[in-house]
């Protein structure tokens, strides 16, 4: 905290890409590995040349997958095991690679993008295998997460986010809230065979407990965003699962958003934090959904303890029920109320949700969450589409601005999990798109869609410093050591929804599904291309 006003940019490198730069570098001993979006380059980087290229990998895709992802071409990092680096490719090949030169030890196909599923999320590595969903919700795809075996590729489990049980890898013991979901809970709560279109993409973070052995992740809308077309729950799109990393099988699941209306992708971070909630030491789940709603659930059980706001403009519910889960819609801002073609107004958050997938941070030392967001409102008006696979399956068109008499459209803030509550706040003009940092040196840090680096104090949010880097920081900030220093990185790079305007090209401000319009102004403050800069302490 005394000496963050000292911090300088040291070494810069570009990764000579343009669009959208999420997720950030890997460091394993003196090497640092960075990946850029399509076409999916990774560099490994020389820590004692600051930054000297020992290699690089350049995949060879089809650029026929580029239409086929949704809101810009990001991809969110590569992953380290067992001496490779491992890579989700646009086009879903999922690709190990000697960490020492760069070649290619084994891939695999963990999709189909003529079908609509692309790759843009950053494995994780569990034991020997290596974890990784898929994206395709706005193309009606039945999404999945899939474990390989590190050492050669081969699958050892797919579990779908909707369907049958045997696909879902649910049994007779999986739980919601404390109870069985029964036999079949997916299947009942489609119509007819709308589950085999029906999304519930994986494109988010995984998280693991070795000491519980089990993974974390969340799924996203179900397909289509109209929901008239969708009667029923759509079960199990907007949902928590707590799965058995070895086999796949389900232990609880906890859905979010039952029949979503709104695209509110429940596929954010799952922190995994032990924490006080209302006086009692828990091993907790947090968990920020786009819904705008902050959770906390026993990691163990999936048993439901906190649910609130973390922006108080969220209106499209006015809470939910801690018994069953739901949340209580708010019928002035359903999209299903008025109908198909029915423009519904003023909905907070927007589709983008009060938070996307840019990973909060958690500091033990205060027990509290610092957390990136959107304050960010929309008009949605639902229509009736056809599916037709590879294609476009949305049926609404969005507009979104900040809330009525606000300026801002984001926010950074802390919060206090165990009671559901906002500590403080600090206002940003647009969307904090990046993954935020906290430090045992009492400082958090956070980029900015303007292109700002920015270091708060962490008990109060007070600016310690800023720097502007070449572009709009959508990255996540990380630390590393090496000869005994640490330093600070982050990718900029301006994309992603909320910078689709600029990275895509495109100006009418329903393009990008609402955001265009939102976010126009950025184009006032940065510029594309995608730039790691290394901040440090000076000598």
């Amino acid at each position: 905290r005394d000496n963050a006003k000292n911090l300088r940019p040291l070494w810069t490198f570009s990764t000579g890409v343009l669009r959208g730069h999420e997720g950030g570098p890997l460091v394993i001993g003196d090497i640092m590995y960075i990946h850029a979006p399509f076409p999916n380059t990774v560099f490994a980087l020389d820590l004692n040349k600051n930054g000297q290229i020992l290699w690089k990998y350049e995949p060879k895709q089809d650029p026929t997958v580029i239409p086929v992802m949704c809101c810009d071409t990001v991809n969110r990092g590569v992953a380290y095991g067992d001496g490779k680096i491992f890579l989700h490719q646009a086009d879903t090949t999922l690709v190990a690679l000697d960490a020492k030169n760069g070649n290619v030890v084994w891939s695999v196909k963990n999709g189909d993008p003529k079908k609509g599923e692309t790759g843009t999320s950053a494995p994780l590595i569990v034991k020997d295998k290596v974890l990784i969903g898929i994206s395709g919700g706005e193309f009606g795809v039945q999404a999945h997460v899939t474990a390989y075996n590190m050492r050669d590729g081969s699958r050892a489990w797919r579990a779908y986010s909707v369907g049958p049980d045997d696909q879902l890898l649910f049994d007779a013991s999986t739980m919601e809230l404390g109870k069985p979901v029964g036999k079949d809970s997916s299947l009942k709560t489609w119509q007819g065979d709308q589950w085999k279109i029906g999304g519930g993409g994986t494109w988010g973070w995984i998280s693991y407990d070795p000491q519980l052995n089990l993974i974390y992740y969340g799924s996203g809308n179900p397909s289509t965003w109209n929901p008239v077309q969708r009667p029923g729950d759509n079960k199990w799109s907007m949902t928590i699962f707590a799965r058995n990393p070895d086999t796949g099988l389900a232990k609880w699941v906890f859905q979010m958003t039952p029949h979503d209306e709104w695209d509110f992708d429940g596929v954010n971070e799952m922190v995994l934090a032990d924490i006080n909630v209302k006086g009692q030491p828990t091993k907790a789940l947090v968990h920020f959904d786009r819904n705008g709603f902050g959770y906390t659930l026993n990691r163990e059980t999936g048993a439901l303890l906190v649910a609130e706001k973390f922006d108080p403009k969220v209106n499209w519910a006015t809470k939910v029920d801690m018994q069953t889960g739901r949340p209580e819609v708010v019928k002035q801002y359903s999209t299903q109320a008025g109908g198909e073609d029915h423009n519904t107004k003023q909905i907070c958050p927007a589709a983008l949700g009060t938070k996307d997938q840019q990973p909060a941070a958690f500091s033990p030392k205060t027990g509290l969450f610092y957390v990136p967001t959107n304050h960010v409102c929309m008009d949605y008006e639902p229509f009736k589409v056809s599916y037709t696979a590879g294609q476009p399956y949305v049926g609404a068109t969005l507009s979104m601005f900040p809330p009525q008499g606000e300026n801002n459209l984001g926010n950074f803030i802390a919060w206090d999990a165990g009671t559901g509550k906002i500590v403080w706040s600090v206002p940003e003009p647009f969307s904090v798109w990046s993954g935020a940092l906290a430090t045992a040196g009492d400082i958090v840090f956070y980029g900015t869609l303007e292109g700002y680096l920015k270091a708060v104090d962490i008990q109060t949010g007070k600016e310690l410093y800023k720097f502007k880097t070449p572009s709009g920081i959508i990255g996540n900030v990380n630390t590393f050591t090496h000869g005994g220093k640490q330093y600070i990185a982050v990718l900029s790079g301006v994309g992603g929804w909320a910078g689709i305007g600029m990275a895509a090209g495109l100006t009418k401000d329903t393009d990008g599904l609402g955001a265009v319009g939102a976010y126009k102004a950025l184009a006032n403050y940065t510029q594309l291309g995608g730039v790691l800069t290394v901040f440090g302490l000076p000598e």
